[in-house]
């Protein structure tokens, strides 16, 4: 802002569908004064969406980035690069990808060619925010030229404000009411958040809220007397009926065997129980189920294989790993489960099962784990230890590396959990194990 020469950092802003990405960016356009120009690239696989067809081709025209200034009638707009992870590529029409890298690049973006005018354009003024679901669909040339900042997923609490003082006031605008008329109370809206939505942004909560307004809306057309109405839980479930969704809750009762996993998922996060059993007079086969993927069936691997290692540390006799078939279960079998982040509750709930000791339903764990029983730090530390504290985990194991991340977690959940980071496996062992 304070000059008119100085070139910002490309920023891409990462994080699920619906926590806010592009109303981030418009609300950086209204603070910088600039025009918002939005540019949708989901789907893009043809070069010449960005740099323009040639003026030989019937119906040519300029490429969006050129059209999108002219929209824009100024020469330092905002321009908003959606979903720049869900570009495709073409082996006919080139590759976008390339395309957007003079866009994007501050060397080169001073003489962009757009081949419909054919004449070098100056960029350098303009100034771009992309937007992306997932960092793996960034193409790396891409990625090298970006600031990336990650938008997590919101807290309870977080929709909760956002409902209140921003979804509700629009949603009795649009249909023409007044608080007056209808109010929602916080237990309502809690109630709406954790049983009718699943997600880690607020459309759906916003789906809903205006469903309710629109119901409330046919009724006092319905009955003249149904003038005002105070939405509480027992309005709520007249209007929507039956739960949709609910999250995982830790189980009444510790049984040998089954351990709390954490899971990082697009909506936010969740308790991910794990449970193992032992058939006596097998033959040493183990068996995955819970529509597990490659990265995780290989923590099932190196976790058995630590045990095995280490099966005289933890009371184990070594021969009985030939003499039973081993199944590993992971609940929820039609949601496909992936990443490394389960070793060390996958570990413990094997240790469980052979030693027939018990692991308080109270505990939950996160971390990848190496052959030599290293815990390695894992993502989406905040989204899980939220979870964990929705589903009554009052203790957590996390590795000692992603002790700083803890800082992302709101006080209040905090000061309800003991977090115990850990370096290596056997610091879990002996918390759980040799009391």
């Amino acid at each position: 802002m304070r000059s008119k020469n100085a070139k910002g950092p490309i920023m891409c802003l990462v994080g699920p569908p619906g926590v806010g990405k592009s109303s981030l960016a418009k609300s950086i356009a209204e603070a910088l004064n600039k025009e918002f120009v939005k540019i949708s690239l989901g789907g893009v696989h043809d070069e010449s969406e960005i740099r323009g067809h040639r003026r030989t081709y019937v119906g040519s025209m300029p490429g969006r980035i050129i059209k999108g200034m002219k929209k824009a009638g100024v020469i330092n707009p905002l321009f908003l690069l959606d979903e720049i992870d869900k570009m495709g590529q073409s082996v006919n029409h080139g590759d976008p990808t390339a395309a957007l890298l003079e866009v994007l690049d501050p060397e080169l973006n001073n003489k962009f060619n757009d081949n419909y005018i054919e004449e070098d354009y100056d960029l350098s003024s303009a100034m771009f925010v992309a937007t992306a679901n997932y960092v793996e669909g960034i193409p790396e040339a891409l990625y090298d030229r970006m600031e990336i900042i990650e938008l997590t997923s919101y807290t309870e609490h977080e929709k909760l404000s956002i409902a209140k003082n921003y979804l509700i006031p629009r949603s009795l605008k649009e249909a023409e009411l007044s608080d007056s008329e209808i109010s929602f109370s916080d237990e309502a809206i809690m109630y709406i958040i954790k049983h009718f939505t699943k997600e880690a942004g607020v459309r759906s909560l916003e789906r809903v809220l205006k469903q309710i307004v629109r119901k409330f809306l046919v009724a006092s057309l319905r009955d003249k007397k149904l003038k005002k109405q105070v939405i509480n839980i027992p309005e709520v479930k007249h209007y929507l009926k039956k739960e949709v969704f609910d999250y995982t809750q830790k189980d009444e009762f510790s049984i040998p065997g089954i351990v709390n996993g954490m899971a990082y998922t697009q909506y936010g996060g969740d308790l991910l129980p794990i449970e193992v059993s032992i058939a006596q007079g097998g033959k040493g086969n183990v068996v995955i189920t819970g529509n597990l993927k490659e990265t995780m069936k290989e923590s099932v691997n190196v976790a058995l294989g630590y045990v095995k290692a280490n099966a005289a540390e933890f009371g184990i006799d070594y021969e009985i790993f030939q003499k039973v078939d081993l199944h590993i279960h992971v609940p929820s079998g039609g949601i496909p489960k992936d990443g490394p982040s389960a070793g060390t509750a996958l570990t413990t709930a094997i240790i469980s099962a052979f030693t027939n000791k018990k692991v308080s339903p109270s505990v939950a764990m996160t971390g990848e784990i190496t052959l030599r029983g290293k815990v390695l730090p894992i993502g989406g530390v905040k989204e899980k230890t939220i979870s964990a504290h929705r589903g009554g985990v009052r203790t957590i194991f996390l590795p000692e590396k992603n002790e700083n991340h803890l800082d992302e977690v709101p006080k209040e959940i905090l000061k309800d959990l003991e977090i115990i980071p850990v370096k290596e496996y056997k610091e879990i062992y002996k918390k759980l194990f040799c009391k």
